[in-house]
């Protein structure tokens, strides 16, 4: 038997089956005790510092587990990488026998020690600029409404388009897909997320977990008037590393045909939503199919434009891709009125060319951009790679310092008044 434990630990843990691999928490953790593998999302015992940055931006809840263990008996990250379920709670009996109470004195793991560069300042964190409240005028959100846990544990959809929206070519197969729930409740906003649970098993024989998509259509339906929603899905053929992979969710997503059904959870997201009241400003950053919000917030202020509904406001989009032939909705985005939107294209793998990043745009149009930024009435949306989130937020601070502003001030004003919203991947 092992030594007594010296303590109690209220373990901070993730529940694998509620949980949607959206990668929100490990993203958010400024200590980085998020980590994951192909099964699970887990938390590091060892790292964690009860900072509680990851529950409220969690779309489903999954993140806020915790279970009184004593110290020495921490559950590993192996073992949280091969759960299927959370494990019981212990009993009073069994922490008694293990050397500790239920009432003794809780253990904080100790705060790490932040990591220098040669510089010897700590190295720049994005996501804590990261709004986890939405904008004050945003309509209120429908959550979890299907799911693993709910009485109805999912919604059949049935899939009525699947229209390829990049060019052909092997590695930039993109698709704009059209869900139809029938007369199934499925509320959606602009922002929003749905989980999709392809059929078959895993390599552990294990049902396949829901993967998250961003919604692409605005809240009235991506055709007017009707319960359905649309998905930007690429078709994911390599891994990060280049190495040949058939992306599972995605690739059944791709192949679907009109008439097919799909098992839809959610909608999941109550943060990542646009502002509602006049004059506000949309400032849209994005690569690849993270544009799928940022069509849902264009259509819908496009809309809202055609009958007479809206006042003025902004619209200004940043977007990224490797070539032009490789970005979704390329035609109907320059088909979309200059006094509408302000749109900036930039391309990082155009053969005679230098790279360009949507955040060499921005240092661009800084003076636009900063006048944008002390108007308490624009929002800054950022979705695609997590790579880019940290040049996006950086541009932005460089921008309010070139401008003779603080960045400190401004920038947790962005994230305390629910202006700066990243979703990254």
């Amino acid at each position: 038997m092992e030594a007594a434990a010296t303590g109690l630990l209220n373990q901070h843990l993730i529940d694998p089956e509620i949980c949607i691999r959206c990668n929100t928490c490990e993203a958010t953790c400024p200590v980085e005790a998020i980590t994951h593998d192909a099964n699970n999302y887990v938390v590091d015992a060892g790292k964690c510092n009860f900072c509680m940055d990851c529950i409220s931006p969690c779309p489903t809840g999954s993140i806020d587990n915790w279970r009184k263990v004593p110290l020495n008996r921490a559950y590993s990250l192996e073992a949280q990488f091969g759960w299927d379920e959370l494990p019981e709670a212990l009993t009073a009996d069994q922490l008694a026998e293990a050397g500790v109470t239920a009432e003794a004195d809780t253990a904080l793991a100790p705060e790490p020690e932040p990591v220098v560069d040669l510089t010897g300042e700590a190295p720049f964190n994005s996501a804590q600029y990261n709004a986890t409240l939405p904008p004050w005028s945003a309509a209120h959100a429908y959550t979890n409404l299907y799911g693993l846990r709910a009485a109805d544990r999912f919604v059949n959809a049935t899939v009525a388009g699947n229209v390829r929206v990049t060019d052909v070519g092997r590695e930039y197969d993109t698709h704009h897909i059209v869900l139809d729930f029938g007369a199934m409740p499925f509320p959606v906003l602009e922002g929003q997320s749905i989980g999709i649970i392809p059929p078959g098993l895993d390599a552990s024989g294990r049902p396949h977990h829901a993967r998250q998509y961003s919604i692409a259509s605005p809240r009235n339906g991506e055709r007017p008037g009707y319960n359905n929603v649309s998905l930007t899905i690429k078709r994911v053929l390599e891994d990060h590393q280049g190495n040949p992979v058939r992306g599972v969710a995605s690739n059944y997503m791709c192949d679907l045909q009109v008439g097919d059904k799909v098992q839809v959870i959610g909608p999941f997201g109550q943060s990542f939503l646009m502002p509602n009241h006049p004059r506000s400003n949309i400032v849209m950053i994005c690569t690849g199919t993270g544009s799928a919000p940022m069509r849902a917030m264009t259509e819908w202020r496009r809309r809202l434009r055609k009958s007479g509904k809206f006042e003025g406001g902004k619209l200004m989009l940043f977007f990224g891709a490797r070539t032009k032939e490789e970005l979704p909705y390329f035609g109907p985005l320059q088909s979309l009125p200059k006094d509408f939107i302000d749109i900036s294209f930039a391309f990082s793998r155009v053969a005679g060319q230098p790279k360009r990043y949507v955040q060499d745009l921005m240092r661009e149009r800084a003076a636009d951009l900063v006048t944008l930024l002390q108007s308490p009435n624009t929002y800054f949306y950022v979705c695609g790679l997590k790579a880019m989130e940290e040049g996006v937020v950086l541009a932005l601070r460089d921008i309010v310092h070139d401008a003779g502003l603080s960045w400190d001030t401004l920038g947790q004003n962005l994230k305390q008044e629910g202006r700066l919203h990243l979703e990254t991947y």
